[in-house]
């Protein structure tokens, strides 16, 4: 019993603290510093060794002017527990008075505890970082590295570079931590993404390129080859990636699968003479069965897209050379759906892929093997309007593989097969979950249907043009793009004004764009900008009708369109490819 009531009062006792530290974070975030610094004051009694409840007190008393208590307070702290960081807020609180000459010397007295005892590094470089004074804390983490040669600070020394906008020196910090330590590469590519996309000066792109080559030519490693690749890949400058990895492959030759990847990449970013130069380096130079069919299998299917009619025969010929050349088996899992899926959407025989997919779901596959046949016969048997037997194989690949990556992608097409269908209210409770999805592809084209279906209800309760619009978008995915045309036209038509009207304009402008014809696609966006800028789709409209002034070397015409999502579409998912694609147009990286 006595038990009992000694847990209540603990859990009372715990409640109870845990309120007055948020009152005091409360009266802090209003910004009453009387009455946070009373608070918190409070709790530092409770637990007097917090530094945090410490801190805050000083801040307070600082916000209030009370220097002189706050310096009295340092001074009792730093006697009682000689921390290094107090002699940074013993500095600051004079440098808050003006008081330059007096602040530098106990920011001194503290960097010269790090040369006696190089572990106070931690806290006072901390303490110096927090009061944003870089320099000492760049002067903290170079005295202890100069005192302790274990002592490794260079990732910290490049962000604090980074802070103080001296980008030569946190480049060359940087890499040179990159190469003698390649376990922190990755954190130290991510940290240079962040300059290179979102926080770089002009010519920050530049200094990188130039400082990589610099030191391939000056060091033989093939480490700054990859480094190199890998700053090209970033710039979607594949061709460029694609002569350090051919560089690399020829002093060590036991791997393309790099160069695979890299021809993947440049199929997704649509630079379809990279990726043909690319995977035909593959195929001359390897017997690997794995990145043969890859390869192989990327080739097919770029020429299936791009495929006209009368070339048909031509790529099913190629597919079934392809299958006889490297048999039947797992390993040609991915050329058996390619053949499957051509069969069905292009030469319109579902019966035929069909019994393909269900051929190859009888070899010994694994899970994951399984759940990509099972998504075939899924779409297949959604070409066919079969939409309850497509529902049920979706299903399977959830259950049998939850959280997956390619269970979120069944979920997905289940719910659009639900919107096929129209049946819009199950549709949009589905798109709603997947709106989170960890897969960012999904999320947003979660949150796109999700739109769609929601706005358009609230227009028009009946849904008579969402219905026609649903059609609309089955037949582009059973490949009728003609019929596609035809029915979003008639949209257009129909429902002039309506809700509907510009995303059936952003659909047309993407068959459009597909097909070739750039002049009507630009057509479509162009009403958007005019009509509807106060609508969802502008910023879509604004950066597809950019892209496409871009790759037929228009700048002076993308150039404002991209302006205009940077500086009234932050919260768009093209933001950072307009900033960046915008500088470029500017001039702001100089050309290679």
């Amino acid at each position: 019993m006595k038990n009992i009531f000694l847990h209540i009062a603990l859990f009372f006792s715990l409640v109870c603290f845990s309120q007055n530290e948020q009152l005091a974070q409360y009266y802090y975030d209003k910004g009453d510093f009387e009455k946070a610094k009373i608070s918190y004051e409070e709790l530092l009694k409770e637990i007097p060794q917090n530094s945090q409840y410490f801190l805050r007190t000083i801040d307070c008393a600082q916000q209030l002017l009370q220097f002189e208590s706050a310096e009295k307070a340092i001074q009792q702290r730093l006697e009682k527990y000689q921390q290094g960081n107090l002699l940074v807020e013993l500095g600051y609180n004079f440098q808050l008075q003006k008081k330059d000459d007096t602040a530098k010397i106990y920011y001194e007295q503290a960097v010269e505890r790090i040369k006696k005892n190089p572990n106070e590094v931690y806290g006072i470089a901390n303490a110096f970082e927090r009061k944003v004074l870089l320099d000492y804390a760049l002067k903290s983490y170079q005295t202890a590295s100069e005192s302790d040669q274990n002592f490794n600070f260079n990732y910290q020394i490049g962000l604090l570079y980074g802070q103080m906008a001296n980008m030569e020196m946190m480049i060359a910090t940087f890499l040179d931590e990159a190469f003698t330590n390649p376990q922190n590469s990755i954190r130290i590519q991510n940290q240079l993404v962040r300059f290179m996309v979102d926080e770089g000066d002009a010519n920050f792109n530049e200094l990188l390129r130039k400082a990589l080559i610099l030191r391939t030519q000056k060091n033989q490693d093939i480490f700054w080859n990859h480094y190199l690749s890998w700053f090209y890949v970033q710039q979607k400058e594949f061709e460029k990636a694609f002569i350090q990895e051919k560089a690399i492959y020829k002093r060590n030759s036991e791997s393309l699968a790099n160069i695979v990847n890299l021809g993947q990449l440049a199929i997704e970013e649509e630079n379809e003479a990279a990726a043909k130069e690319i995977l035909g380096f593959v195929l001359e130079n390897t017997q690997d069965l794995e990145l043969l069919i890859q390869a192989n299998s990327y080739l097919i299917e770029m020429k299936i897209e791009k495929a006209a009619d009368n070339e048909l025969v031509i790529i099913g010929k190629e597919l079934e050379d392809l299958l006889k050349q490297f048999e039947i088996s797992p390993f040609t899992l991915s050329l058996q759906l390619i053949q499957a899926h051509f069969t069905a959407f292009k030469l319109k025989k579902p019966e035929e892929a069909k019994a393909i997919v269900k051929s190859a779901l009888e070899l010994q596959l694994n899970d994951y093997e399984v759940a990509n046949a099972k998504m075939e016969l899924a779409d297949i048997l959604l070409y066919e309007e079969k939409f309850n037997q497509a529902l049920i194989y979706y299903s399977q690949i959830e259950l049998d593989l939850k959280n997956d990556v390619m269970a979120h992608e069944a979920s997905l097409k289940a719910a659009k097969t639900s919107y096929f269908k129209t049946d819009f209210v199950w549709a949009l409770k589905q798109f709603k979950e997947l709106k989170s999805a960890n897969t960012q592809l999904i999320a947003n084209d979660a949150l796109e249907y999700f739109l769609l279906i929601n706005d358009n209800t609230v227009a028009d309760s009946t849904q008579t043009a969402l219905k026609q619009f649903a059609k609309g978008d089955y037949l582009l995915f059973q490949k009728r793009n003609e019929e596609a045309i035809t029915q979003f036209l008639a949209i257009l038509r129909n429902h002039k004004g309506e809700e509907i009207e510009a995303v059936t304009l952003l659909r047309l402008g993407k068959i459009y764009k597909k097909k070739g014809d750039f002049a009507l696609a630009l057509s479509q966006y162009q009403t958007i900008i005019d009509q509807h800028s106060d609508g969802i789709y502008i910023d879509e409209a604004l950066y597809f009708a950019a892209e496409i002034y871009n790759k037929q070397v228009v700048p002076e015409k993308a150039k404002p369109l991209y302006e205009k999502i940077i500086f009234g579409h932050e919260d768009s998912i093209y933001f950072v490819e307009a900033r960046k694609k915008f500088r470029q147009l500017r001039g702001d990286t100089i050309a290679p």
